[in-house]
């Protein structure tokens, strides 16, 4: 029998919670560091360092020789360098182990070797992390030995921010002071403070790590640029909450004691739709700190699947023909005081306050659709995104039937009289319970929907930080509740006036609102009736960053500043371009190394053959037609190959980041495209024995 866990013992036995706080720290620091998370503010050189020991001895206590400034540069993925607490032996020798506040506060990491768009230049290399005292620190513990790891933001030396942690920081700031006018407004004087609140769901696939090892495509790129489909795939809907696989089983058990250690509140584990793919899902928390656990997530997935023999995959396609991953990213907002501006109660006809922020959001994500598609535009989701699965590139939002007759309603008439019910489910089986229906159904094919008291942002791809999601969605709702606020806090009439401007708001935004399949052809066409934008690629969603209402967006709630944005837009460009030819050399690798020699030692087989059947007095008609058909397809992939490697000789002349984006966007992808169609032909006619690595079969069922 394996052995159990005891999750409430092990539960956050890796971090420094606010309960270890609290035991080890002086009662007034324990209160100004409670008020500095609530209230914002900087501790005292004093109290740092009080803060500090505290933090360093628990450390010590559990085994940590170092610590970190654990921060998430613009490469999506966290860094971290490690200091040992020790200092100069004393007189006797003896080595002190010290932490002081400054260091706790502060670090210096280089920034000239992370992205930076321009912003600094390589010889301008100093940049500081600084503590993000919401988020608190933890133990990690590898080969290594045990870490102490404390969130930071990262910014230049000329103040600019060169990391995914400090807008978001700003971003839930705009919100919560924006959303306080509005709860205000509503005789909520006791909230000081409005939350956004994430659970990100994550979905993964594992392989077997030695077939892993043999794929030079999954080592070098996370995806499989090659491969014919197996003979099953997900079309039988088996895999979808099966079984789990002992093997699997035991990796998911690792991994959530790792997780439970480290604070993450993993709660759901599943078989999702393809064969091999899995999803884990956490418990809601504050922005931040969910950004900062599903990094956790990610790290800790890929270093379980390794103690059992596994890779895990984070790519939003690594294999194509079947669905890819994505990462649900389901946001609300509450306040302090314990209310969650998206629950709509019982009767959400009659709930104004939920009815204007409603309003707002939906007047919020039809304004800035194109900002929201590129918040969840990486490298791997083109595969995904309006690839026939969920979600299509085409932002839109569901409400489900009871809120889409109540925004109708108030359309139409400017009242909402009725309000639809959920009713009963009757099973028809007297052994089982009638069961109590929700009012409306839900939406998997919708990118941005309605959950009952949230809304769930479907876009954005499994291998990418929540970060920039989020930023951007606390952005644009912030604006859409100021500019409401602007407008009622000088209301003579306050609820004509709001009643007013959620009318407009529902009346002139409700071209984003759709229920329908948006895997349909149908609803493409619709959405271009609307007015809605269609951004099919990462490069093409990189200039709404730079646009004046994005610029002027962000600025006004100081999230980014103009030459901020600028940066981002470069990396994007940068980005996709340094992957794409990563990708583009690995398939020429494989296939002139590989695959091809591969095929020629079996074209030589057949050729033997063929003389050895006629030698022998027999017509060799089967051997014969195969040595041509599979000839034919050799010389394809030779034609496909030599062309593929020009398209990628071809950007080097190419100087402008944006330029060499687009051209390995049209050019070289599909030149990529080409290569793969014969190769993929010719696994499925040569003999197995001579394929130089494991088929999609292999990878995805034996495990």
């Amino acid at each position: 029998m394996s052995e159990m866990l005891n999750v409430e013992e092990i539960f956050a036995s890796k971090v420094f919670t606010f309960g270890k706080m609290k035991e080890r720290l002086p009662r007034s620091v324990y209160r100004e560091v409670r008020k500095l998370m609530d209230e914002g503010g900087e501790l005292s050189p004093a109290m740092a360092d009080v803060v500090a020991k505290a933090m360093k001895d628990w450390a010590v206590e559990n085994g940590a020789t170092h610590y970190s400034h654990w921060f998430q540069p613009l490469t999506g993925i966290t860094a971290e360098k490690h200091d040992a607490f020790v200092t100069h032996p004393d007189e006797d020798g003896k080595m002190i182990m010290e932490f002081s506040g400054r260091e706790l506060i502060k670090g210096e990491p280089d920034a000239s070797s992370f992205p930076s768009g321009g912003l600094r230049a390589t010889f301008e290399a100093r940049g500081y992390t600084a503590w993000d005292i919401t988020s608190p620190a933890f133990l990690k513990e590898d080969a290594t030995g045990v870490i102490l790891c404390i969130p930071t933001a990262f910014c230049s030396y000329t103040g600019e921010a060169l990391d995914k942690k400090t807008p978001l920081l700003r971003s839930m700031e705009a919100i919560s002071q924006q959303a306080l006018r509005i709860v205000r407004l509503f005789g909520n004087t006791g909230a000081t403070k409005v939350t956004a609140s994430v659970g990100p769901e994550q979905e993964y696939f594992l392989v077997d790590r030695e077939k892993y090892l043999q794929r030079e495509d999954l080592v070098y790129t996370g995806r499989t640029l090659f491969g014919a489909p197996a003979p099953k795939g997900q079309e039988l809907e088996d895999h979808y909450f099966g079984t789990i696989r002992e093997r699997v089983g035991a990796y998911m058990k690792d991994l959530n004691g790792e997780l439970w250690k480290l604070g993450v509140t993993a709660k759901t584990q599943h078989n999702e739709v393809a064969p091999a793919q899995h999803e884990l899902a956490p418990v809601y928390e504050t922005a931040n700190i969910a950004v900062d656990h599903n990094q956790l997530v990610m790290e800790t997935m890929k270093k379980v699947a390794g103690r059992h023999g596994l890779t895990c995959l984070l790519h939003e396609k690594p294999f194509a023909g079947v669905n890819g991953s994505g990462k649900h990213n389901n946001w609300s907002l509450e306040t302090d005081n314990g209310v969650n501006l998206l629950d709509p109660g019982e009767t959400p006809n009659e709930n104004v306050q939920f009815l204007l922020v409603l309003a707002c959001i939906i007047k919020a994500v039809d304004t800035h659709a194109d900002l929201l598609r590129q918040s969840a535009a990486d490298v791997g989701n083109d595969h995904r995104l309006g690839a026939n699965e969920a979600p299509p590139a085409i932002i839109s939002v569901f409400l489900g039937e009871q809120l889409e007759d109540v925004v109708k309603q108030l359309v139409e008439t400017g009242e909402a009289a009725r309000c639809l019910e959920g009713g009963r489910l009757e099973t028809g089986v007297s052994t089982l319970p009638d069961l109590e229906k929700d009012a409306t159904d839900r939406n998997r094919t919708s990118p941005f929907a309605f959950t009952g008291n949230k809304f769930e942002f479907r876009m954005v791809g499994s291998s990418d930080s929540i970060a920039s999601p989020n930023t951007t969605l606390n952005a644009i709702v912030a604006e859409a509740l100021c500019e409401a606020a602007d407008i009622l806090e000088e209301a003579v009439d306050f609820e004509l006036a709001v009643h007013d401007l959620i009318k407009e708001y529902m009346g002139k935004h409700q071209r984003i609102i759709f229920n329908g399949d948006g895997y349909s052809e149908e609803w493409v066409q619709e959405a271009a009736r609307r007015g809605l934008p269609n951004i099919k690629s990462m490069v093409e969603a990189a200039e709404t960053l730079t646009k004046k209402k994005a610029v002027r967006l962000f600025e006004k709630f100081g999230i980014f500043t103009r030459v901020e944005l600028e940066s981002r837009e470069e990396i994007i460009y940068e980005t996709y371009a340094k992957t794409i030819n990563i990708e583009a050399h690995t398939m020429i690798d494989m296939a002139g190394k590989q695959y091809i020699p591969a095929v020629i030692r079996y074209t030589k087989t057949l050729a033997d053959t063929v003389v050895a059947v006629r030698e022998a007095g027999a017509e060799p008609r089967a051997q014969a037609m195969l040595l041509a058909e599979v000839n034919g397809r050799l010389a394809e992939a030779k034609t496909a190959l030599g062309r593929l490697q020009e398209a990628v000789a071809g950007a080097s002349a190419l100087r402008g980041a944006k330029e060499q984006a687009f051209y390995y966007k049209d050019i070289v992808v599909a030149a990529m495209e080409a290569l793969r169609t014969p190769v993929d032909e010719l696994e499925m006619m040569v003999d197995k024995e001579i394929w130089p690595v494991p088929g999609y079969g292999e990878l995805t069922f034996e495990i």
